[in-house]
């Protein structure tokens, strides 16, 4: 990506303007880059595995947004994400809020995307279909300072929230003003993410914006009952389960008192290299070619046991990040996710429907059968943009 230069100099000079600002103070603008509708198809099309691109209509302007957000502690700090506006289409359009998955190099981050294009499919694909979308980086990801906290839902949705503000600022800037409806998607641990905005969104987290419909897909939301047994039985592939753990254990023990040192969870050699791969540097492939295939082989045989039957500090933990499907969805709602998926188990989502049931909301599921992770993902993202403009040319 090629960005014209940002207003301020330095991350830490953004910070000390903003932190005299509310949360979701927009404090830098980046870009644009700018893709024709073919071109936008062209990218959705690598050769390897092509997206649908039938809801492509317009050319996109995309941009780096800098902004002021809190810590998972509350302190002040600043994050970056994706703004994409859709070149054509309505004067004022709605927005996606759509956040991404697992990522542990900054640079992979939406705003960035530089050694991996994944993180801008799913914002170019929805804002060619006509809308705005604003893409969090998330905290410590892309230009934010420090580590990402992984899986720390909270500090994932303020992020956001102050995402969609800074995006609001940013539109009418760009004389594209927004019209207050949200429509909420992402992936993977963006998928869990994603409905725990839509939870926050519907709740009154900011007035400005409106929470039409939520449309998650293959997301971690039940970590107690379904993902965390599915790496002991088999259901997920080893070598996922591997970076998905040590990239979650790591994060959290910055927040939580996990453990005193990584030799407690940790084999050897692994417990002197795995907390500096998730240095925010390091290429999620070169983290994987360091680490071991199996759970098994990664983790000590104490851990490995209490990580199947957790208590304390570790099961709060666990349960702090399982409530986003615990609440009664005013709007409509669709969960993606595939019986094949093995980073994901489906049984994800099968809990979330459970705990929409128990509020009396009964939501469809769609399953992309065989699909593997990224399959799921591939399949789901243009059915969505297809089903967001349904949902938004019903409105008046």
């Amino acid at each position: 990506m090629r960005w014209r230069p940002a207003a301020a100099t330095s991350a830490a000079e953004v910070a000390r303007a903003g932190h005299a600002q509310g949360r979701g103070t927009l404090l830098a603008v980046s870009g644009p880059e700018t893709l024709t509708a073919g071109q936008v198809k062209a990218f959705l099309s690598p050769a390897e595995a092509p997206f649908d691109t039938s809801s492509v209509r317009y050319g996109i302007r995309a941009y780096r947004l800098t902004y002021r957000t809190v810590t998972p502690q509350g302190a002040p700090t600043v994050a970056t994400g994706l703004f994409v506006l859709p070149d054509g289409g309505p004067r004022r359009p709605a927005l996606v809020a759509d956040t991404h998955g697992t990522m542990a190099n900054r640079d992979y981050a939406p705003s960035h995307a530089i050694e991996d294009p994944t993180g801008r499919m799913s914002p170019y694909l929805h804002a060619s279909a006509g809308r705005a979308v604003a893409a969090p980086d998330y905290l410590g990801l892309g230009d934010g300072p420090g580590r990402h906290p992984y899986m720390d839902t909270a500090s994932a949705v303020t992020a956001s929230v102050d995402m969609l503000r800074a995006s609001r600022t940013a539109a009418g800037r760009l004389g594209r003003p927004l019209t207050g409806d949200v429509y909420a998607t992402g992936f993977s641990q963006g998928g869990q993410v994603s409905m725990a905005l839509a939870k926050a969104l519907q709740a009154g987290a900011d007035r400005h914006f409106r929470l039409r419909a939520a449309a998650p897909i293959a997301g971690p939301y039940d970590l107690e009952h379904a993902e965390m047994p599915a790496v002991f039985d088999g259901r997920l592939n080893g070598v996922s389960a591997v970076f998905y753990l040590s990239y979650y254990l790591t994060s959290q023990n910055r927040l939580h008192p996990i453990y005193k040192d990584p030799a407690e969870v940790f084999r050897q050699p692994y417990a002197g290299i795995v907390e500096g791969l998730f240095d925010t540097r390091h290429k999620d492939e070169d983290i994987v070619r360091a680490l071991p295939p199996t759970p098994k082989e990664l983790l000590t045989d104490a851990f490995y046991a209490r990580l199947q039957h957790p208590t304390g500090v570790l099961l709060d933990v666990m349960r702090a990040q399982d409530t986003t499907c615990d609440w009664k969805p005013e709007v409509p709602v669709r969960l993606h996710a595939s019986a094949g998926d093995r980073d994901v188990t489906v049984a994800n989502t099968l809990s979330c429907v459970r705990d929409l049931e128990r509020h009396g909301v009964r939501v469809p599921v769609v399953d992309h059968g065989r699909a593997d992770h990224f399959g799921t993902f591939r399949e789901a993202a243009p059915q969505i943009a297809r089903w967001f403009n349904e949902l938004e040319g019903t409105r008046p």
